[in-house]
């Protein structure tokens, strides 16, 4: 496994250089401008609830076809700017069927903060802090939903051969908060949950306040989920991880599996790196028999 490990970090680290080029959709005008990585197309998107301008980070597989009977699993990213690298690099790895969305922060909110719309969209709960609430404007969440749903994924599987059938999602920090809303909220969303040193899940308890609501979604619900944080983290933040993965098992969803792993001797910003690598490896195993 160290050896692994080993091969897949020093495969990432030169990944940029011996990246191959993708066929582009001839459809679409990449902008070659904010994210540039051999292979990944930006692509401007609108929230059209909101008028305000995102950015779609797309990797498709080398030999991606426009072959209508092909359709390929999808991982969608949030916080791209800070994740896709890594996830690019171990991705093409170990699955080489795999299409990779980024989803971009507001373009242009924060004139020096370009992460800044991160407060508002990836979280569930509104500021106690009058100061904060207003300078960010937290507990978004539900909006930021509604243009995954509504633009982001209705763009991708209209103008790629994506299967509405294999969605994965990505977030690390609170972008894995926003993730476990989902789960929670809107579970059919994605297939696939991957969840990394997620912030707040239990604060307030949002799951235990709407857990009639939550159990009766999670019915008919077909998802796999991954969560993982490192042993040095917060240990609020350790106690809300094992806490959804305790509700997920203890609720007994006969569609549901749940994996919780524990990094150890990792902290918030080391685990990242281990989290992303590893989650792949999970993610491979169960695309592993997807044909493309």
């Amino acid at each position: 496994m160290k050896t692994k490990l080993l091969i897949l970090t020093l495969y990432i680290s030169f990944n940029a250089v011996y990246a191959q080029n993708n066929s582009i959709n001839s459809n679409i005008q990449p902008l070659k401008k904010s994210l540039e990585l051999p292979q990944i197309q930006v692509i401007p998107i609108k929230d059209s609830q909101f008028d305000r301008q995102y950015e779609l980070y797309i990797k498709l597989p080398e030999g991606y076809s426009n072959d209508n009977d092909i359709k390929y699993p999808v991982l969608y990213i949030e916080d791209a700017m800070w994740h896709l690298e890594i996830l690019s690099g171990s991705s093409e790895y170990l699955m080489d069927n795999l299409i990779l969305v980024g989803i971009s922060w507001q373009k242009n909110l924060h004139p020096t903060k370009a992460y800044a719309s991160r407060f508002r969209d990836y979280s569930i709960m509104k500021s106690s802090n009058q100061e904060h609430q207003a300078k960010y404007n937290y507990g978004q969440a539900e909006n930021h939903l509604d243009f995954i749903c509504n633009d982001v994924i209705k763009y991708v599987e209209n103008n790629y051969q994506a299967d509405p059938d294999n969605r994965s999602y990505f977030g690390y920090s609170i972008s894995g908060n926003f993730g476990a809303y989902v789960l929670l909220t809107k579970p059919n969303t994605f297939k696939n949950y991957i969840l990394g040193s997620s912030t707040y899940l239990m604060d307030k308890s949002f799951i235990y306040e709407n857990e009639s609501i939550v159990s009766q979604k999670q019915k008919d619900v077909n998802a796999n989920v991954y969560i993982a944080i490192g042993t040095l983290d917060n240990e609020k933040t350790i106690q809300q991880a094992k806490g959804l993965d305790s509700f997920l098992k203890s609720k007994d969803y006969p569609n549901i599996t749940s994996k919780l792993e524990l990094i150890e001797g990792f902290d918030h910003s080391s685990a990242f790196p281990m989290i992303s690598i590893r989650s792949m490896y999970w993610l491979s195993d169960l695309l592993k028999n997807l044909k493309s």
